[in-house]
């Protein structure tokens, strides 16, 4: 749908001027209407896409039209409108998909054919309305190609200046959209990097470097005048200070060690300086992949509401981190393992109200008949050693069953009318801490004894939760740092204790779990990572392809 907020922007941009001609005016009502029945939505050329909008549009300004005058003469701002679907471009979006074909057609044809005044008129009112939704909401509904994606957005605010823009500044076209787009620095930054990457792939050719031993620093290597010259034009490897670059040396020197480390952790690689078969498999991804993974994590910041807010936890799923950011500063990075990718982590926004210490572990039913029922046939002793009671029903109708009374080997995932739960401890799945955010799909951040995870590159190893790897540090900033619930003293008396112990916080903090396979760090700098999930090819053939009508 789209925005309310937009359509009355393009009303307040475009105030009545002059009459149009009555037979102008008279034309494109009939036309309009003529849109309201069922099989005459393509009475144009080519299908309109915002028939809704573009009624209300024109209705609320008594059919006078806004690309010509009372002349019925090009106005001001039909000069500019092509420059205008160019930003299409710019934003990782086809331009092509708003009429700008049929539209140059018709401008050139104008002068001599009265006719294609009324085509012209709502062509160009579509792509404007159908640009600027897409500018402010993104161009692809994340719920049809992602039903993981579940972040509600919000209509953009627009500025005030809108309501003093005239027709005859026709350059303020371009000012009404770029307000719509997101208003985050690490989005302007990506489509900076976009723009590098359309460069790179237009100036050369981008052959594969080839296998090869490894390269360590101070060794040689014929591919290393390719992988050196391949460092330049991504930007890894610049001129230091009162040195050349020589572009054709095989030598591994030192200048070439920085850029390599910069290049593997901007990749989400070991950044040891060594250049083996990863290092070499990230260099040789296209220019053109790299285009089309920055236009999807483009589209998925349009998704995003206006504010992450001044203080929050952000989970990056497709990049295993987690940051803690407060009054915009980060004052904490983490590696999180996430869901595995038949368990995936879903992407929501919640807000952390309390954390359990030394918390018991109610293992979700689904997790108890595919992973623990198995394990409890192979040995009973199991429960025991991993101190887990066996239950049935709830409150003061809970009753502990004794695991040999039970014949385990006749449950299934149909016939399972226990609970398990598990005490807290050193052998706990959650460790010593969660973090509970309430959600519907019983996600949460939490410890895990299984600390040897987070020094794998691939994190995608949970069952849907984020483990963190370290929850002592979070949970001294939530309850000591950001406010005087508990002191560290306290804290670490409690889990010494081993007592189970729940604490609110004082402000709930908004926990924003999102999936970018390209995003900026707090350097500057981009950072690409694998798509864990496989969600790029699918967002990427949706941008692709062509957008589709809506009434609405």
């Amino acid at each position: 749908m789209l925005k309310r907020s937009f359509l009355v922007s393009l009303i307040l941009l475009f105030p009545l001027a002059a009459q149009a001609s009555e037979e102008l005016r008279e034309q494109l009502r009939h036309r309009l209407e003529a849109l309201y029945l069922p099989d005459d939505v393509t009475s144009v050329d080519q299908e309109l896409y915002a028939v809704a909008p573009l009624q209300s549009l024109y209705e609320r300004r008594a059919w006078q039209p806004i690309w010509f005058d009372e002349h019925a003469r090009p106005s001001a701002v039909q000069g500019e409108l092509l420059a205008v679907l160019e930003l299409a471009y710019e934003h990782g979006l086809n331009p092509d998909h708003y009429h700008r074909q049929r539209i140059v057609e018709l401008m050139e044809a104008q002068a001599a054919d009265d006719t294609a005044h009324i085509e012209l008129e709502l062509l160009a009112s579509d792509a404007l309305l159908t640009l600027g939704h897409h500018l402010a909401n993104g161009r692809i509904d994340p719920v049809t190609i992602d039903p993981g994606w579940l972040i509600e957005r919000e209509p953009a605010a627009l500025r005030t200046h809108l309501t003093q823009i005239q027709t005859d500044q026709a350059t303020e076209l371009r000012v009404v959209l770029e307000s719509l787009v997101p208003d985050y620095p690490a989005y302007r930054t990506l489509q900076k990097r976009l723009t590098l990457q359309r460069q790179i792939a237009d100036q050369e050719s981008w052959p594969l470097i080839g296998s090869g031993p490894l390269i360590r620093p101070g060794g040689s290597d014929a591919r290393l005048p390719q992988i050196r010259t391949r460092l330049i034009r991504l930007q890894d490897l610049k001129p230091e200070s009162g040195m050349e670059l020589d572009e054709s040396s095989e030598h591994y020197d030192a200048a070439l060690q920085r850029a390599v480390v910069r290049f593997q952790d901007r990749h989400g690689l070991k950044p040891d300086g060594i250049i083996g078969p990863r290092t070499i498999a990230a260099l040789d991804v296209s220019p053109q992949e790299r285009i089309e993974q920055l236009r999807a994590n483009l589209e998925r910041w349009r998704w995003l509401p206006s504010s992450l807010g001044e203080e929050y936890i952000l989970v990056n799923i497709a990049g295993f981190d987690m940051r803690v950011v407060s009054q915009g500063e980060t004052v904490m990075e983490q590696r999180v393992v996430v869901g595995r990718p038949y368990r995936r982590t879903p992407v929501f926004t919640g807000r952390m109200s309390y954390l359990v210490l030394n918390p018991s572990w109610e293992v979700p039913h689904k997790l108890a008949v595919q992973d623990q029922l198995p394990r409890i046939r192979s040995s009973l002793n199991y429960l025991d050693e991993m101190g887990f009671s066996v239950l049935q029903g709830w409150g003061p109708s809970e009753v502990r069953i004794d695991p040999a009374e039970v014949q385990w080997s006749k449950l299934s995932p149909r016939n399972f009318p226990y609970r398990l739960r598990q005490s807290p401890g050193p052998q706990n799945a959650l460790g010593q801490v969660k973090f509970m955010f309430p959600n519907r799909h019983n996600v949460y951040l939490h410890d895990t004894p299984a600390r040897g995870l987070f020094a794998e590159d691939d994190r995608a190893l949970s069952s849907g939760c984020i483990r963190v790897e370290d929850p002592q540090r979070l949970t001294l900033w939530l309850l000591s740092e950001r406010a005087n619930l508990m002191s560290p003293e306290r804290i670490g008396r409690t889990f010494e204790s081993g007592q189970e112990t729940t604490v609110r916080l004082n402000r709930p903090l908004p926990v924003h779990l999102l999936y970018w396979t390209a995003w900026v760090d707090d350097q500057g700098r981009i950072q690409y990572r694998g798509d864990v999930y496989q969600r790029d090819q699918a967002l990427i053939n949706a941008l692709n392809s062509e957008p589709k009508s809506s009434s609405s």
